[in-house]
């Protein structure tokens, strides 16, 4: 650090965090530090948001529901049957494609207001999407062997507690 020059004065003059940041160096407290010798990353320092999109990829977190609805809708509709593997009965299936359904319907009956034109996101054929669910639930099932139910504990007799072993 160099010191500082202070407005109306000839000589120089070291301020307090200046004093403990080189206090600090000498200490060797900056030493060995992670990204010490790296250059920074300022590739995207002109976007505002530069800090919030490293945050988001640093922590792996799930951008999609910073998603506009009709985008979002068309991503939900790609995960097709494969997000319905962990639903155990077809009806409930059938329930959520229903729902997807009705909010594809809602999100196309908004009025839109200075757009030009919005994306289009188009509803699922819900017996389509049950007989896929039904293959890929087959093939898993094919693919994961039953492993035979344990065999229940033997059970001891009241008077065997007072036996010695």
């Amino acid at each position: 650090m160099t010191p500082r020059r202070i407005l109306g004065r000839m000589g120089y003059h070291e301020g307090h965090i200046d004093r403990v940041i080189r206090e600090a160096q000498e200490r060797g407290e900056f030493d060995e530090l992670p990204g010490t010798g790296k250059p920074l990353d300022l590739h995207d320092i002109d976007d505002p948001d530069w800090w919030v999109k490293r945050w988001v990829r640093r922590e792996g977190l799930d951008t999609s529901a910073t998603l506009p609805p009709a985008l979002a809708l068309r991503k939900e509709r790609e995960g097709f049957p494969e997000s319905l593997a962990g639903l155990a009965t077809e009806e409930s299936v059938r329930e959520v494609l229903r729902d997807f359904n009705r909010r594809v319907r809602d999100e196309i009956l908004q009025p839109t207001f200075g757009q030009l034109s919005r994306p289009i996101v188009a509803g699922v054929d819900v017996d389509d999407v049950v007989e896929r669910w039904r293959e890929l639930r087959a093939e898993r099932a094919a693919r994961t062997p039953v492993a035979p139910p344990p065999e229940p504990p033997t059970r001891r007799r009241w008077w065997q507690l007072f036996r010695r072993r």
